[in-house]
């Protein structure tokens, strides 16, 4: 059964947030190192460092972003998107069930 919507343009957009996520890492993972040495400044209160260890742990989602653009890409019908884009190329409409 045909699909309505578009699954091409869908995995097109989870490359785009997978691109940003990319170029976001790094730094995120230079945050994540200054939260992380700021955690051991001598005398730092316990308040301070229970912040920072939330700081921590918001920065590591990351991983849990991954993880969605994933679960998305495998909720797309098997090969929808590389069917798409072959109609594409050969200049065929795609099929629009009603």
């Amino acid at each position: 059964m045909p699909i309505k919507w578009s699954a091409l343009k869908v995995s097109e957009a989870m490359d785009m947030i997978d691109g940003f996520i990319e170029q976001a890492s790094e730094p995120l993972e230079q945050a994540r190192i200054v939260a992380t040495e700021a955690r051991k400044i001598a005398d730092i209160p316990l308040y301070v460092d229970g912040r920072l260890a939330c700081l921590i742990i918001n920065i590591e989602r990351i991983d849990s972003i991954r993880g969605s653009i994933e679960a998305v890409r495998e909720s797309l019908p098997s090969g929808a998107a590389a069917e798409e884009q072959k109609r594409i190329e050969s200049g065929h409409q795609l099929v629009l069930v009603a």
